[in-house]
């Protein structure tokens, strides 16, 4: 039978259901109504019954859910009940944090190979992890599994990377470079991460809270002399 398909806002929600739910797991609660998670996520009741309907409902009719089971269920539809082992390519200062970063070994995603093209940094070790040269990585994933490469490295070499990468079998990419892959296998998953384009989005909020505080400015004070001129 085929899989249902699911939509990919659908599916970016999943991680936030699973952050909420593991704070409320921390603080002791043991079920809630799908009326008070939403007004701890901001999203609607209905917007998350529909979610979760996708996977089955997980809910009871005038109980709610049970906060620990949704939790692990979630865990599972993410794939969080098992390991996936990440080598990054680039081992820089993003490289570096990405293998520094310890809760990523608690989502059960562990790092275990970094590489460089950088002579200076072959045999430096970042949190046990031996950072590699470049002409190791087939050797290396050839004895290793190795479910996801992250990319960390200029984009003007990311695409030879991911088709060298897809070629020895690597099928999940975790893309920071700055540029949109362009694959020879069209089958490999991709998450880009863009973080300019983050930080791009986060500067048009800034503006446009700017302009809003700027023109309830201007509205207040009309008000103001309006109220004068009846006086």
């Amino acid at each position: 039978m085929q899989e249902k398909e699911i939509s990919q806002a659908v599916i970016r929600r999943m991680p936030r259901y699973y952050r909420y739910l593991g704070e409320l797991l921390d603080a002791g609660v043991e079920r809630i109504s799908s009326n008070d998670l939403s007004k701890r996520m901001n999203v609607t009741a209905s917007q998350i019954r529909q979610d979760l309907n996708n996977f089955g409902g997980f809910g009871q009719q005038g109980y709610g859910y049970n906060v620990k089971y949704l939790h692990e269920e979630i865990g599972k539809i993410l794939g969080l009940n098992q390991r996936h082992n990440i080598i990054v390519i680039g081992a820089g200062n993003l490289g570096q944090a990405l293998a520094n970063y310890v809760k990523f070994e608690k989502l059960g995603f562990v790092i275990i190979g970094l590489f460089d093209v950088n002579p200076a940094l072959d045999g430096v070790s970042v949190r046990g992890i031996r950072i590699r040269m470049l002409e190791e990585l087939e050797a290396f994933c050839a004895e290793n599994q190795v479910d996801i490469a992250a990319l960390t490295m200029p984009k003007q070499k990311a695409d030879a990377i991911a088709n060298r990468l897809v070629s020895i079998g690597i099928h999940a990419i975790w893309n920071f470079a700055h540029v949109d892959l362009e694959l020879i296998d069209k089958d490999v998953v991709v998450e880009n991460v863009h973080l300019s384009d983050s930080l791009m989005q986060l500067s048009y909020n800034i503006v446009r809270n700017q302009r809003a505080r700027k023109c309830d400015g201007r509205q207040s004070g009309r008000a103001g002399d309006s109220k004068k001129g009846q006086e």
